[in-house]
């Protein structure tokens, strides 16, 4: 009796045990959103979600900024490479880069990626208008992060990768027009990336907008573009706060003038 007890016993243990191993998966992966909205959580299992291209906001920006949703991608590769060269998390990089420029779909027609076949809109407005434009796809950007809940370093990302640098092309407009110009107003607002990944993507979105100007890339122009951005990047002090070593920065160049 005693035996048979303990067998009835065990089977009633094995079988809580094993649907404990068949519910707790579908447990965590239900309330998995609530708890990372909660405790402003930013999972792998999230991440990995985000990296999916079939994401609606992705495919949203593939149809209203095609332009900027390819500038992304390379962004993506550069970045993620970069980012596991260094020790960096590589899917933070990516998944950041697929991000950083969704601000840019509400008037893609103002970036220059997205204006093949057609005129460029800033050929007719005054350069403080289009300073103003062109600065807004970051706030832009942060309104569709919050409306889909990405997680804080998506968000950050999409606020620090222009740093505070200088709209130099329509600042110089705007001071051969004669008109009084305050170089401040031609500064994105930042902050500066003050996380690696976050200076990653930064440096790797710059690079990859100058390399479609670049005529004639042949290799060694190539590798003094790469070197030339990241030195302004150190001199603006676009990189003072991010904690991304000199060795660091060299082995970062490396990567993009091997991919490029």
């Amino acid at each position: 009796m005693y035996k048979i007890d303990l067998e009835v016993e065990f089977l009633a243990y094995s079988i809580i045990f094993i649907k404990g191993l068949l519910i707790t998966p579908t447990f965590v992966t239900g309330f998995m959103p609530f708890f990372e909205s909660i405790f402003n959580l930013t999972t792998e299992y999230r991440l990995l979600e985000l990296s999916d291209l079939s994401n609606p906001l992705l495919k949203d920006l593939a149809t209203k900024a095609p332009g900027t949703y390819q500038h992304s991608l390379t962004v993506a590769n550069l970045a993620e490479s970069a980012a596991q060269a260094i020790g960096a998390n590589p899917l933070i990089a990516r998944v950041g880069a697929y991000y950083h420029d969704i601000g840019k779909m509400v008037k893609p027609n103002y970036f220059i990626e997205n204006q093949s076949y057609m005129q460029n809109p800033h050929d007719n407005i005054k350069p403080s208008l289009s300073n103003s434009i062109l600065k807004a796809h970051i706030k832009h950007g942060i309104e569709l992060a919050e409306k889909w809940k990405l997680p804080k370093p998506i968000k950050d990302i999409i606020q620090q990768h222009h740093g505070k640098s200088l709209m130099i092309y329509f600042y110089n407009l705007a001071l051969k027009s004669g008109e009084e110009v305050d170089e401040q107003d031609y500064r994105y607002m930042g902050p500066p990336p003050d996380f690696k990944e976050s200076a990653i993507i930064s440096i790797a979105d710059s690079i990859e907008a100058m390399t479609r100007t670049l005529k004639n890339p042949t290799p060694s122009r190539i590798e003094e573009m790469v070197n030339n951005a990241i030195k302004k990047k150190i001199i603006d002090g676009d990189l003072d706060n991010c904690e991304l070593t000199l060795k660091e920065l060299q082995i970062i160049s490396q990567v993009f003038i091997r991919i490029l």
